[in-house]
């Protein structure tokens, strides 16, 4: 759904451009809006650009299993998404599904090559992002197979806190439901529901509904330690 303009100034590709080609940006991409729950673009879905989040939170997952899924990544305010279908097949491998209610900016292929072209910039930050989300990736792999359930848990509380900031009464900015930290940390709802209320009980987090905060961070870090 289409929405007013964002600031062409915030996001991955404005951030990395030259002032110049920011004019031609804000004439060539889409602004769109998506409620909490929606789907921005599905796994298998034919790839026709790339998305720069404004505002609001995203999930990145991937089907795992017949009835599971797999959270790769979340995306905050100024994040490119959709970047995983620029290859060869042309349709995405994975999926994007706003968390809460989201605007983002949307540019067809043809425009990201032509600020590739124009952008010395851009082309290497987006370079650069390619080989960092690689790099977590593959750590991300290593601590599955290698981190107890609690660790794992642990460290994604520590991983959002830091991604998505906290709001007013300190609790992480972004509520995320228990199923979608046990997609992230590779574990189950169940582990997730008792690992939270060890961790409630020891004073480390805090919990009201989804939203969760972070009492004591520095001893969950000493968890994953």
């Amino acid at each position: 759904m289409k929405q007013s303009s964002c600031d062409v100034s915030s996001c991955f590709l404005c951030r990395n451009s030259i002032n110049e080609w920011k004019e031609v940006i804000a004439q060539k991409k889409e602004t769109l809006f998506y409620k909490k729950g929606e789907r921005i673009f599905s796994e298998g879905g034919k790839v026709a650009g790339v998305y720069f989040l404004f505002a609001g939170a995203v999930k990145i997952h991937k089907q795992w299993k017949e009835d599971k899924e797999l959270i790769l990544r979340f995306v905050a305010a100024g994040d490119i998404m959709g970047h995983r279908g620029l290859g060869a097949a042309q349709v995405y491998p994975v999926s994007a599904t706003a968390l809460v209610d989201t605007k983002a900016c949307f540019i067809t292929n043809d425009f990201l090559e032509a600020s590739l072209r124009t952008n010395q910039g851009f082309t290497h930050m987006l370079m650069q992002f390619y080989a960092d989300e690689l790099q977590k990736a593959e750590t991300r792999m290593h601590n599955r197979a290698s981190w107890e359930a609690k660790a794992r848990i642990a460290h994604s509380l520590l991983e959002l806190d830091t991604l998505f900031g906290r709001d007013a009464e300190n609790y992480i900015a972004v509520p995320i439901s228990r199923q979608d930290i046990a997609s992230y940390a590779g574990t189950t709802y169940e582990t997730v529901f008792k690992v939270l209320k060890e961790l409630g009980q020891d004073g480390l987090i805090g919990t009201s509904a989804k939203s969760i905060r972070l009492e004591d961070p520095e001893k969950l870090k000493s968890i994953i330690e």
